[in-house]
């Protein structure tokens, strides 16, 4: 299979490699049958991607999303929910109910990949387009207008491993676009910190691509901010997860607990 991505778009191999590397794990955190074909089909050496704190982080941040999404799916069962940033992420078949709907959305480059590698599933929509831009945002008003929803229809949006690599100025437009379209929704994103930007050169993965990070923060607060009307509700570390699986994601956790990314959600 024959792929072609730009710089940041190729970042989304890095999880892929490791979602696939943990599978084959006895024990397995994290099942992605998708990954474990995609690196096979494509003739990816996950190495260069799979080092010890990437690969923790990733697990990591997997885990606690899932949980995440589950929970807010368990409270809204009949949820909207837009992947923004999709690139080859199989979250949908760990967290669905057999009542949502989901969309994948990513630029047109990783969907043309994607749509190579996912087959087409009932209640999931893959949407080319800029989470900068409003063109993809009429599709699901349209699935939420299906679903008889009102203003109030419960909608969740997923920000994982994208905001690092916008300008606080690009996170404020997204934040605004948001909020024009959907009257009411919660967003869950990865948050990274103003330390990693200045030291992207050293970080174990993304230095093997040609990606770089744009914009970090010290707390969610910075990015709720951004957008008048948008609260931040909670945000939590990785090391929450990375500390219970090894003594290495417990020392950088003690010695260095602000460095990790972190969840945050935020409602309007």
């Amino acid at each position: 299979m024959e792929i072609k991505l730009g710089d940041v778009q190729t970042t989304a191999l890095i999880p892929v490699a490791i979602k696939a590397s943990e599978s084959l794990r006895p024990n397995a955190r994290v099942k992605d049958e998708v990954a474990v074909q995609m690196i096979e089909a494509l003739g990816i050496n996950p190495e260069p991607y799979d080092k010890f704190l990437s690969h923790e982080g990733v697990i990591a941040r997997t885990v606690m999303l899932d949980r995440m999404a589950k929970d807010f799916i368990a409270q809204n069962p009949e949820a909207v929910i837009v992947n923004m940033g999709a690139g080859f992420d199989n979250r949908f078949s760990r967290v669905d109910n057999g009542k949502i709907f989901w969309f994948d959305l990513d630029l047109p480059d990783s969907i043309a990949v994607r749509k190579k590698v996912f087959k087409e599933r009932e209640r999931v929509q893959m949407i080319e387009g800029s989470v900068l831009e409003d063109g993809w945002t009429q599709a699901v008003k349209e699935e939420i207008k299906k679903r008889g929803g009102s203003q109030k229809a419960p909608v969740l949006f997923l920000a994982e491993g994208l905001f690092m690599y916008f300008t606080l100025d690009e996170i404020a437009t997204l934040l605004k676009g948001l909020k024009e379209n959907f009257p009411s929704g919660t967003l869950i994103a990865e948050q990274n910190n103003p330390m990693m930007v200045k030291n992207q050169k050293y970080h174990d993965t993304v230095k093997a691509t040609n990606a770089v990070f744009k914009s970090g923060t010290w707390s969610g607060q910075e990015i709720a901010a951004l957008c008048p009307g948008m609260t931040l509700v909670e945000e939590r570390s990785f090391n929450e997860e990375m500390k219970k699986h090894s003594f290495r994601g417990w020392l950088f956790a003690a010695l260095l607990p602000k460095m990790n990314d972190r969840w945050a959600r935020f409602d309007w």
